[in-house]
């Protein structure tokens, strides 16, 4: 059934005005709304936009009869190799997961060393410690929280096996500069683009710029599930391969397990509802930059503060927008509280300086621990208004001022 529907109006309709949407709609409405407060994420939010289409799905699945596995799962796999210029792309149950697949796939253990970033999630220092292997740190820029590649040359030994790249915030490394350092040698190089799906370098999607590439898909990312989800891309069909079996109890035969395995899978319901996703995260992207060039337009100029540096060759997804108040930082976070604005740390705790590596590092990374110690993120997400965006500016700008 088709239905037309007649608008009459006084004034001729200007066609930037049109919502033609229903995630169009949502928007306009929240924008028309006050401002008193802004969330730094909300969840529920971005789920109600595409209700409908994870309703369906879900619907799709339960009566599919395939819990583990099956099309679903493999449909996903396929699609997200795809968008990620990747041959291959083997489910896990969760980012960690996926690090510390890759490693044991490679036979990294005992003696073997692993470079990487001073400043990231702890998560890419639990792969390296999970199996057995030692995390060597490196300092990051001071602009970016970034592996500081520049340093990596330095701490290459002949134990050297992987080094671990983490694109933070959605901000991609400077991957060619990284492997001219390791070229000849026989490292390996693993993305950690647990935050950068859809982030590109040089005009290559993050997901294929080095042997591998680990991804989370917990709820909070830019292509997030409805609970815990990984996932592992690779160009490398041996590797893929393996990983797959480890993931399965180390069976690729039913009660035959030729490697010492575990349990990390990824399930066919939340592989589904990343399916949907993935069809709208380029716009979700999109939407994101835009936010982020309107922080970086109405925060530029102000004394004390420093904004987010993006090099020339990187398109970034802000999975995260984080600006730097050095000296003031805690007193920033708490009069945007005040204000009804929330903010967020990434990440507050150096790796080096975390209790479950105390002792482990005789000297520090000091520039890991001055940009731990002055970076805030402000809210940003593709379900954030202008009028939010511009709600937080004028609260940041109003701190400086005083």
């Amino acid at each position: 059934m088709t239905s037309v529907i007649i608008v009459l109006a006084s004034d001729e309709y200007d066609e930037a005005d049109y919502i033609r949407t229903y995630h169009e709609f949502l928007r306009w409405e929240a924008d028309a709304a006050a401002v008193t407060e802004v969330p730094y994420l909300d969840l529920a939010r971005g789920a109600r936009e595409i209700a409908p289409e994870l309703e369906l799905v879900a619907r799709r699945v339960l009566r599919s009869g395939y819990f583990i596995g099956g099309p679903e799962t493999q449909r996903f796999e396929d699609h997200f190799a795809d968008y990620c210029g990747a041959a291959q792309m083997v489910g896990a149950g969760n980012g960690l997961d996926a690090l510390v697949l890759a490693l044991r796939a490679w036979g990294v253990g005992p003696g073997d060393e692993v470079i990487m970033p001073a400043h990231t999630f702890i998560a890419t220092a639990l792969a390296v410690d999970e199996v057995g292997a030692t995390p060597v740190l490196v300092d990051v820029e001071p602009d970016t929280g970034l592996m500081d590649v520049g340093k990596v040359e330095a701490a290459l030994t002949d134990r050297t096996r992987v080094v671990m790249p983490v694109h933070l915030y959605g901000l991609p490394v400077d991957m060619d500069t990284l492997k001219a350092i390791v070229a000849g040698r026989d490292i390996r190089i693993l993305e950690d683009a647990c935050q950068a799906h859809g982030a590109r370098y040089r005009g290559r999607r993050c997901g294929a710029l080095g042997d591998a590439a680990a991804f989370s898909f917990y709820p909070t990312k830019n292509l997030g599930a409805l609970g815990d989800a990984g996932g592992l891309t690779t160009n490398d069909a041996a590797l893929a391969e393996r990983v797959r079996m480890l993931g399965n109890y180390g069976s690729k035969v039913k009660y035959a397990h030729e490697l010492l395995g575990r349990n990390s899978r990824l399930d066919p319901l939340q592989a589904a509802i990343l399916d949907v996703k993935l069809d709208l995260l380029d716009g979700w992207n999109a939407r994101r930059r835009e936010l982020a060039a309107r922080y970086s337009q109405g925060l530029s100029g102000l004394a004390g503060l420093q904004l987010p540096k993006v090099r020339p060759y990187v398109e970034p997804v802000w999975h995260v927008f984080p600006v730097l108040a050095p000296g003031q930082r805690d007193s920033l976070q708490a009069f945007l509280l005040h204000n009804g604005v929330g903010t967020n740390i990434h990440y507050p705790t150096p790796v080096h300086r975390q209790p479950c590596y105390a002792g482990r590092w005789s000297s520090g990374f000091p520039v890991a621990e001055a940009f731990a110690a002055s970076v805030l993120s402000l809210p940003l997400d593709q379900t954030h208004t202008d009028r939010e965006i511009d709600y937080v500016i004028d609260r940041v700008r109003q701190f400086f001022s005083a």
